[in-house]
């Protein structure tokens, strides 16, 4: 394993006290023109960030991610003397469990959840929220945070296709798909590399969903990777993968949620003439489909747009949309990466943009606060790999994310 930590030019902590409600702290003094981070220490929650942006002195180039990774704006420029306002809302989660009411008494949780070893070790799970503000020459001039309590939360379950990736090269939808929301939605990320739709309910990350989930919020799982290669008694699509995806679907309805399925994504495998993608899943897939028409569960085609998007791509295209780079592409790297399974920023950005499209084709209602500069988007068409730029974090790790 490789961390090759970069991001340590600035790094800013303040501790905000579990009852109070916002903080404004000024950053204009502080060194501009280099990448750094900014945590407080705040309970479990959703939270809206205002950061200013911008430079007196100088020109600025900044992009703004909170957490492990998530992507709100992408590098925004700034002249001389100019600022401009972003707001956006961010969840900040810890593996405790809660009971309602509990984090306000400053109660003592009942339990916790499952998390993996390495897991242990992520911003996403620590105590406090952290901002990171990159690229070129990021420049921030003031920061405002404040509990709140009113935005819908979009509640994330799934496995490596999912997860906010810690560490480059790695990256999924989930934490891409921050991007495209107003500030009245907060993505609730609990997708964990290597899950199955029964791990993820062993591990009881769904117990903390249910802790946390409102009426009105919102539910989206993807599953299949994995499952399919279950080996106990009971295991395959139709049996202990459809139960626990019904599991899922009545926990958080009788939370008053809405619940979404995705399909999974497809993995990179062409057929011998290297121009159709085969399938790889088995009958998960269909399965998925399945359980949401019995239960009336809206469902998104991933498996079906990213095998577009593949075959579009070509054999060789669709390599830069995964993590295919050759050897001392980071430090530290002396073999060559090929994984066809996980993408890297740029695939993981495309794919945010199949689920974003999917929701405003299922008409939910939360595509009615995806943010007015998304144009829709068609796998036939994707955006080239060079007109989608990802600051690096600094962050690196080699070994492969759990499951394939």
């Amino acid at each position: 394993m490789t961390k090759n930590i970069l991001l340590t030019s600035m790094l800013l902590f303040a501790t905000l006290a579990s009852n109070a409600q916002s903080f404004d702290i000024d950053l204009s003094h502080q060194p501009q023109g280099e990448p750094f981070r900014y945590s407080v220490s705040v309970p479990d929650g959703n939270y809206r960030v205002s950061v200013t942006i911008g430079s007196k002195r100088q020109a600025a180039e900044t992009c703004v991610r909170a957490e492990s990774r998530r992507l709100f704006f992408e590098p925004q420029q700034t002249k001389k003397g100019e600022t401009k306002t972003l707001t956006f809302v961010v969840n900040k989660r810890s593996p405790y469990i809660y009971t309602e009411g509990s984090i306000a008494k400053r109660q003592s949780p009942k339990d916790s959840i499952r998390i993996k070893e390495r897991e242990r070790y992520y911003v996403n799970w620590d105590d406090s929220l952290t901002l990171e503000f990159c690229g070129r020459h990021p420049a921030v001039s003031r920061l405002q945070i404040e509990r709140d309590s009113t935005a819908t939360t979009l509640y994330l379950c799934g496995n490596s296709t999912v997860v906010d990736q810690e560490f480059e090269p790695w990256a999924s939808w989930g934490q891409m798909i921050t991007r495209w929301f107003d500030a009245e939605v907060s993505v609730a990320n609990y997708a964990e590399s290597g899950l199955t739709a029964t791990t993820f309910l062993a591990q009881k990350r769904f117990d903390k969903v249910l802790s946390m989930l409102r009426k009105g919020d919102y539910v989206i799982c993807e599953f299949g990777h994995n499952d399919q290669k279950e080996r106990f008694e009971g295991a395959g699509a139709y049996y202990n993968f459809a139960y626990s995806l019904k599991r899922l679907i009545d926990g958080a309805r009788k939370k008053g949620a809405t619940v979404v399925f995705c399909t999974p994504t497809q993995r990179r495998s062409f057929d011998e003439q290297k121009r159709f993608i085969k399938e790889t899943h088995g009958d998960y897939p269909q399965a998925m489909r399945e359980v949401a028409r019995r239960e009336g569960v809206p469902v998104i085609e991933l498996h079906e747009m990213t095998r577009t998007f593949f075959e579009t791509l070509g054999f060789n295209g669709s390599r830069e949309a995964l993590v295919h780079y050759p050897a001392n592409t980071f430090p530290g790297q002396v073999k060559e990466l090929a994984d066809n399974t996980h993408f890297n920023p740029y695939g993981a950005y495309e794919v945010a943009k199949m689920v974003v499209q999917g929701m405003k084709t299922l008409h939910l209602s939360l595509a009615d606060h995806v943010r007015a500069d998304f144009n829709g988007f068609d796998p036939a068409e994707p955006d080239g790999p060079s007109s989608f730029v990802w600051p690096s974090s600094g962050l690196f790790e080699l070994k492969k994310p759990d499951g394939n």
